[in-house]
């Protein structure tokens, strides 16, 4: 186990270490309902990061993008993320049917500033969603409707700091590992590299919608 000078166990030590003086903003900019900038927000956010957690304890954070505005705002405590084709491996959907808690992460390109959303998220199949979320003329087959319990906009340091926005400074494109690489490196497969890359790359441009 790594050897540490100190383990922070007590929220009294926390907050010694990170007072909360000077942070008034911070702690009463929670809503607990999706008011007009929330909706301006995900209006624009072609991205939504969904964290859950699973009985065991593990923690699951997948991705969701489409178009900007794909998350349906259907009022101001509910909001219905259609589900795309995926890999089945359903970890998120998997843990809310053990837990409903979720937390929602929106992120707009260029855009520092992101919105956080916390509440209680339930699995539907309903054929009025379904259509007004068709793409292409393909429905999603299930999607999420999450019920907001707390909302709240993050600020932009962690973007500003990791610059994330600049290309000038992203790695080379094919400098970072790939799906494929991974499974090479994990599963016990006959496919040679270029094979598992191509069943990725058929995946995608046929599995979209």
């Amino acid at each position: 186990m790594l050897s540490v000078d100190e383990q922070i166990t007590s929220l009294d030590r926390l907050r010694e270490l990170l007072p909360t003086e000077g942070f008034t903003n911070t702690f009463l900019k929670v809503t607990d309902r999706l008011n007009d900038v929330a909706r301006q927000f995900i209006a624009q956010a072609p991205m939504v990061i969904i964290a859950t957690k699973a009985s065991d304890g593990l923690i699951d954070v997948s991705p969701r993008g489409d178009p900007a505005g794909f998350v349906e705002v259907y009022d101001d405590r509910t909001l219905i993320i259609p589900d795309r084709l995926g890999n089945h491996r359903v970890d998120g959907f998997h843990n809310l049917l053990e837990d409903p808690n979720v937390a929602l992460l929106f992120v707009v390109p260029g855009h520092g500033d992101t919105l956080r959303i916390a509440g209680k998220a339930r699995i539907v199949r309903d054929a009025a969603i379904s259509k007004r979320h068709a793409v292409n003329g393909k429905e999603p087959l299930l999607a999420l409707v999450v019920d907001v319990e707390e909302a709240f906009m993050h600020c932009s340091k962690a973007f500003i700091r990791s610059r994330l926005w600049h290309p000038d400074h992203w790695p080379a494109r094919k400098s970072a590992p790939t799906l494929a690489e991974w499974v090479i490196a994990t599963v016990d497969c006959d496919q040679t590299l270029d094979e598992v890359q191509e069943d990725h790359s058929a995946d995608e441009r046929a599995r979209l919608y």
